[in-house]
């Protein structure tokens, strides 16, 4: 998905969850990365190129949909990003994983750094070379079996790393669906190509911002945003679920 300068205008009217003078929530689609000059679907990029000035409060990855907080003045980034190092914003994600998770709910605290065999991935690292980083899971429902088996689950970060619930996710023996960059020698799903069809026409990874809460720069006040799970992911809930049935 590219965003053409023109388009700039009726995205933005689109994708805003909410907009006050200190902040813009959006809801992004896969496919298009919060920053980073050296991608043409860049949003900080564009959205300065339309005269716009946003600065990321933090950053979902380029093939995750959700929701994302964008600051419109340094007094703002500056109170919100405080708020993210004392780890009072709450962002909760919804993933399809791979397989059948044994645990109900579990924590993964395992740091994450660079991963030393590529430059595109990162990796859990031994503690001093990464960064910690703290991810809590929930499963919210399980689907089949053996190697048709998925698990929807519920993420919550405590700090956030560049993929890091991709990374945790995939350190149980648990993929995300659709992402072959953490998927490492398990293969992909097999034996039901509606579900592989599906997979294939994410777009990105079975990740979704789900949930975001802080506190008002300025105010004070508590707020909160939920963001709805996308056809995307909700037409492999429904085939799932059919499944199952």
């Amino acid at each position: 998905m590219n965003i053409l300068l023109t388009d700039w205008a009726t995205f933005r009217k689109e994708r805003t969850l909410a907009e006050t003078g200190e902040y813009l929530v959006l809801d992004k689609p896969p496919g298009i990365s919060v920053t980073g000059e050296r991608h043409e679907t860049d949003l900080v990029r564009i959205a300065k190129e339309a005269g716009e000035w946003l600065i990321p409060v933090h950053r979902i990855d380029k093939v995750t949909s959700g929701v994302v907080l964008l600051a419109k003045t340094q007094a703002a980034y500056d109170g919100l990003t405080a708020q993210l190092a004392g780890r009072t914003v709450s962002r909760r994600y919804l993933a399809l994983a791979q397989g059948a998770l044994r645990r109900a709910e579990g924590v993964v605290d395992a740091p994450i750094g660079r991963d030393p065999r590529s430059r595109i991935r990162m990796a859990i690292v031994p503690e001093g070379r990464g960064k910690r980083a703290v991810t809590h899971y929930r499963v919210l429902e399980r689907f089949g079996r053996g190697a048709l088996a998925v698990t929807l689950l519920e993420c919550r970060l405590e700090t956030g790393r560049t993929h890091q619930i991709r990374v945790h996710v995939a350190s149980l023996g648990h993929p995300l669906l659709g992402d072959d960059t953490y998927r490492g020698r398990r293969p992909a799903p097999a034996g039901d190509p509606v579900l592989a069809d599906l997979v294939s026409e994410l777009g990105g990874v079975a990740l979704h911002a789900a949930g975001l809460a802080f506190t008002h720069p300025v105010t004070g006040a508590p707020m909160s945003f939920a963001c709805p799970s996308p056809d995307r992911i909700e037409r492999i809930l429904s085939h799932l679920r059919n499944r199952a049935g």
